[in-house]
């Protein structure tokens, strides 16, 4: 649960974007809290007992079917990018999902200016187009992996930068409207991601359930609760049980001990400046399909003694089966001189580099062997400069 839901909520009004509450004109069993006629183009403000005043917001986001020229960018640091009141803030709606959970662990994130969106895409278009200043999403689950919908949206689709990360623990529950029994459930909601997180426990215990996907884990909450339907369920936080009023039926239903998620925040520009651990985001193109063309991307990182945290290889979507781009998370900062020649390295030799952010990563300081190779590299960059002093 979150810490001072409540309290958050009667200190912070937050504004919902219509993509998240009007669900138009979907059967009554998705219909939305607090519904909007589909042509409304009112946002919704919200206090702590889910009352609502209407407030006149136009919304004109661009869609990411325009094309997108490249936007050149200098990478001078900034310190980190931190929001103030007036700053807006794009999340994955409805109120109580785990984005929002992990957003409001971040102080000037909770005080914010908080816009909720029906899904991880809307978000980020909000942030191109220049409705919100800041977007928060899901990019990597511990047990499923990478949220491949939000990694290739950042790789392919917008030109974005990663500004931090916040990890957060999950735990899964299934719930319903009080009364229901496992017995009882036909039908289990929820966002697919979260699902797959829980696939052994829905097999063994609501086997005979029909899985159907939601937006998100709190609007599968929000479904059950204002359903006709007998029997239905949803995998949602614990959170979202409080907020809508369901039984918990089941607890920490994931697959695996120790969920996490890890999110990031992103914005049109800057780089935050070097904290001494952080992480640098690239999307490497391959210059072709060759034997030995991953070996030779990732020699550029193992011969600077640069630890890479993930590397993800995603279909480049325009070159037919057997075409992949590699989406690498490598320790370090642009600032850095070691990873700095990595990045122009693999920028000569590979395809296409696109840098995705050198920003302050979650977790404890893991960066010594970094940090000798990079007084090594400057000690060798000395001797080079005086033997070139030498040159008459």
């Amino acid at each position: 649960a979150v810490d001072g839901f409540g309290h958050a909520l009667a200190q912070r009004p937050m504004v919902v974007h219509q993509r998240v509450a009007h669900l138009g004109e979907r059967q009554a069993a998705e219909g939305g809290h607090g519904v909007v006629g589909r042509h409304d183009t009112r946002a919704h403000r919200f206090d702590q007992f889910g009352q609502f005043l209407l407030v006149h917001v136009d919304r004109h986001c661009a869609r990411r079917n325009r094309a997108r020229g490249h936007r050149p960018r200098g990478i001078a640091c900034t310190t980190m990018t931190t929001a103030s009141p007036r700053t807006r803030v794009g999340f994955l709606g409805p109120l109580g999902t785990f984005t929002e959970q992990a957003l409001k662990t971040q102080p000037d994130l909770a005080a914010a200016e908080h816009v909720l969106f029906r899904t991880m895409p809307d978000v980020l278009d909000a942030v191109d187009s220049g409705e919100v200043d800041l977007g928060f999403i899901a990019i990597e689950n511990s047990i499923e992996g990478a949220v491949n919908l939000s990694q290739d949206e950042l790789a392919f689709n917008h030109d974005l930068l990663i500004q931090r990360e916040v990890v957060l623990n999950i735990e899964h529950c299934l719930m319903a409207k009080p009364g229901t029994t496992l017995a009882d459930i036909g039908t289990v909601l929820s966002i697919p991601v979260a699902s797959a997180q829980c696939h052994a426990y829905l097999r063994n215990h609501v086997g005979q359930a029909t899985l159907r996907a939601a937006n998100s884990t709190a609007e599968a909450a929000r479904l059950v609760a204002e359903s006709g339907e007998a029997g239905v369920a949803a995998v949602a936080p614990r959170a979202s049980a409080e907020l809508y009023g369901l039984q918990i039926l089941a607890e920490n239903i994931a697959d695996h001990p120790g969920n996490q998620t890890r999110f990031v925040l992103v914005a049109k520009e800057g780089i935050p400046a070097p904290t001494g651990h952080d992480r640098t985001a690239l999307v490497i193109y391959q210059r072709a399909d060759e034997p030995g063309s991953l070996i030779a991307i990732l020699q550029e990182f193992t011969a600077r003694q640069i630890n890479l945290s993930n590397l993800l290889s995603r279909p480049t979507k325009d070159g037919g089966l057997g075409d992949y781009c590699f989406v690498v998370y490598a320790d370090g900062h642009v600032a850095d001189e070691l990873v700095a020649d990595a990045m122009r390295s693999l920028r000569i030799k590979q395809g296409r580099v696109k840098f995705l952010g050198s920003y302050p990563a979650a977790g404890e300081h893991a960066t010594s062997v970094r940090e000798t190779a990079d007084v090594r590299w400057r000690e060798a960059d000395q001797w080079i400069e005086q033997l070139r002093g030498d040159i008459r």
